[in-house]
């Protein structure tokens, strides 16, 4: 195919999705009118299953396949970065350097770091009650254990941190959404049905599987966050070029008393030789 005849495909292809579009906007009710037909059906049924939040019964009720896909963007992410990031046969780890950190940071943040936590964890739980929900509650956890970082240093986050623990519950909240869809199934509805008894309107227990999808959502959310910034943070703050900060002497970089303060110079890569690495040339016959 010429790239002529791709031109003309991709024209008339987009010709056509505009004119769907189009078609599709004429049907749409008026801009600041009292019509709203797919809110009232969201609405009426987010009551009939005692779900004050109407939000959290279109995420994990009305639409929970859909959550399904969006929820495995991030897991798939979190395992790529990790496969991608990972620590390489030519990479060491030194010990990293603590930094000083000024008073009043670390106090505000030692303050901060408990009261954000338990703000996400509420978040995540009463998500189909309030405005919030597992993908918001979740990043606010994760959020909350990074403050550490901030207060004292990075090997006080690394102590709250190990990342295998976190890929694993990583994995269990993806893996939880799944099984929690396949429960329907042995209850005889179709996969992600809310098939549980809907409880009493607007308390813990009510919704029916919405709860539990908010909560394995936000297990998923805030693990796959821990994980992403982990790897990220090995990659900013561990790995450091030994020619960066030692005027290119690797046995001077592989010290952890020449880091810079306050970064850990852990996983130091080993310089390339240089030009002058090549043995003298032989002397010929005198």
């Amino acid at each position: 195919m010429t790239r002529r005849v791709r031109m003309w495909v991709l024209a008339v292809g987009g010709a056509g999705l505009a004119g769907l579009l189009f078609a599709a906007s004429l049907e749409l009710p008026e801009f600041g009118g009292d019509r709203h037909p797919y809110g009232v059906r969201a609405v009426a049924a987010a009551l009939a299953r005692h779900t004050s939040n109407v939000v959290a019964a279109v995420n994990f009720d009305q639409r929970a396949f859909d959550t399904l896909g969006e929820e495995s963007i991030l897991f798939c992410a979190a395992l790529g970065t990790v496969v991608l990031l990972r620590q390489t046969r030519d990479e060491h780890r030194v010990r990293p350097q603590p930094a000083r950190v000024a008073p009043p940071v670390r106090r505000y943040a030692l303050v901060a770091l408990p009261v954000t936590l338990l703000i996400g964890l509420y978040v995540v739980a009463h998500g189909q009650l309030s405005p919030g929900g597992g993908f918001q509650g979740g990043v606010v956890v994760a959020t909350a254990l990074h403050l550490l970082y901030i207060a004292v240093d990075y090997r006080a986050l690394e102590r709250i941190r190990p990342v295998g623990l976190y890929a694993m519950a990583d994995a269990a909240g993806e893996a939880a959404y799944l099984l929690l869809g396949a429960a329907g199934l042995v209850a005889g509805t179709a996969y992600l049905t809310n098939f549980l008894p809907y409880g009493t309107f607007d308390t813990l227990a009510s919704g029916g599987t919405v709860p539990l999808l908010n909560a394995a959502v936000g297990v998923e959310v805030a693990a796959g966050v821990v994980v992403l910034l982990a790897s990220f943070l090995d990659q900013a703050v561990e790995i450091a070029d030994p020619d960066e900060d030692t005027g290119g002497d690797p046995d001077h970089a592989d010290h952890p008393e020449h880091a810079r303060p306050g970064t850990p110079h852990a996983r130091s890569r080993p310089a390339e030789p240089t030009r002058h690495d090549h043995p003298p040339p032989e002397e010929g016959p005198t």
